[in-house]
């Protein structure tokens, strides 16, 4: 199973300084408004995404299909196989891909210590 590209998705409290900081981390815009409240940041194949006001703790990203400059990858896990696979091991999801679609889906679970994890397949 290949989960795809990891990220960390931060909820900051002031974009502007959030971005400041990770700047002097060496990290640059890759994606993103900073008008919308909301940034990717990238530094080699780490990618730390900013969001003002979206909610409410940091959540784990995978994006099955990209790789970690959001390029399609091929032969990679669909989100519904991985939501399948988890469910058959007992997993709870918080938030399910509709199993009867393809394309596009995403599914949330959440860890033992209640991190959340966020399956997001944009292709």
């Amino acid at each position: 199973m290949t989960l795809g590209a990891f990220s960390i998705s931060l909820s900051v409290k002031d974009i502007h300084k959030s971005k400041e900081f990770y700047e002097h981390l060496g990290f640059t815009v890759f994606a993103g408004d900073i008008e919308k409240r909301y940034l990717i940041m990238k530094n080699g194949n780490a990618l730390v995404g900013l969001f003002q006001g979206m909610f409410e703790n940091n959540i784990m990203t995978f994006n099955p299909g990209w790789d970690e400059n959001a390029n399609k990858v091929e032969g990679f896990t669909d989100v519904r196989d991985i939501q399948k696979h988890l469910k058959s091991k007992g997993v709870q999801l918080q938030n399910e891909a509709d199993e009867g679609t393809s394309g596009p889906a995403s599914a949330v679970l959440l860890d033992p210590d209640g991190n959340a994890i966020l399956l997001d397949q944009h292709v």
